[in-house]
């Protein structure tokens, strides 16, 4: 069973960011089952630093799209944007650095915040770009 399934009301009915999110959806599983078949620190600590990188892309991706389009709100997204790939770079560096484990926690909390900055910050922008005549 997935740690997170991927649901139609997740869609920002914008397919470029649709298949992203999808993405990353599945590095976020990829990363909890790692975890809980109990795979080594390597693997847990290549999916972790490869979820970091494409949310980084993904991020990147989002913002210049709102910029092409003059999406009214990009600062606050971007805000948001910064303070996970701020939280996210530091999980990994200390993951990498100590003897820290990744914890459900962890997941859950990655979960959370890609649930609710999904369905919460990101389909304002796809209503914004779906009106514009984007899909």
């Amino acid at each position: 069973m997935a740690f997170f399934t991927w649901e139609d009301r997740y869609s920002v009915n914008v397919s470029e960011m649709d298949e992203q999110h999808k993405k990353l959806v599945k590095m976020l599983n990829d990363l909890f089952e790692a975890m809980l078949s109990g795979k080594g620190r390597e693997v847990v600590g290549k999916v972790l630093t490869d979820l970091v990188a494409y949310t980084k892309v993904h991020f990147s991706a989002e913002e210049e799209l709102m910029r092409k389009n003059a999406y009214p709100d990009i600062l606050a997204h971007k805000k948001e944007h910064d303070a996970l790939a701020k939280k996210a770079i530091e999980l990994d560096q200390k993951f990498h650095s100590t003897k820290m484990s990744l914890t459900v926690e962890t997941g859950n909390f990655l979960k959370d915040w890609l649930t609710n900055h999904i369905l919460y910050t990101d389909k304002k922008y796809g209503q914004y770009l779906n009106a514009k005549g984007l899909k």
